[in-house]
């Protein structure tokens, strides 16, 4: 009996401390901000999307020194000065390459992003892995998290809450030990 008394006591002492935790977890998730992205495949309508500046400046270049050429499903990539081209109309335009591209070797100045599915080599906005010996574009998981935006990301807002985007990936603004840092929190749907 002393014995199912002393248990009843400790079960409402630990009820009594972990209750007020649970209730303050639940504020500090509740209180940041709500991602307006649908929960399920973490996807945000293009037509939700609101871009700061309505028109991109598109910048183009007409010639590339030393450029590699890769071919990939039909479409000529121009590699030169760190950055992906396509051609058209006479000049080059600088793009994101599309998921499935592969390259022999990563651009100089990669970063090593470590997240708990994978691990990826991250360059200027592209996510890649490593497969056999290639390097591949790839989504990266949510959650992913870097330190730097890629240099021709944009910020958007979607139904009032602002993001940033680059190649369809959206991020959050978070921080980590006092340092900015950037959470991949969705995709845009095209």
């Amino acid at each position: 009996m002393k014995n199912i008394i002393k248990i009843s006591c400790l079960l409402i002492f630990l009820l009594s401390v972990s209750i007020p935790e649970m209730a303050t977890a639940q504020k500090s998730r509740e209180s940041k901000k709500v991602v307006v992205i649908n929960k399920e495949n973490r996807r945000a309508p293009s037509k939700k999307v609101v871009y700061k500046k309505p028109n991109k400046k598109v910048i183009t270049v007409r010639t590339l020194p030393d450029r590699t050429v890769i071919k990939h499903k039909g479409i000529h990539y121009y590699y030169a000065n760190n950055k992906f081209y396509t051609y058209s109309g006479g000049r080059y335009i600088a793009i994101a390459p599309k998921k499935g591209f592969r390259i022999k070797t990563l651009p100089i100045g990669y970063i090593r992003v470590k997240h708990p599915q994978r691990n990826y080599f991250w360059f200027n906005g592209i996510f890649y892995i490593q497969i056999d010996n290639a390097y591949e574009v790839v989504a990266p998981e949510v959650g992913t998290i870097i330190y730097e935006l890629p240099k021709d990301h944009e910020k958007v807002t979607i139904d009032g809450y602002t993001y940033y985007e680059f190649s369809n990936v959206l991020y959050e603004k978070i921080q980590i030990d006092g340092t900015r840092a950037y959470e991949v929190v969705g995709f845009i749907d095209q």
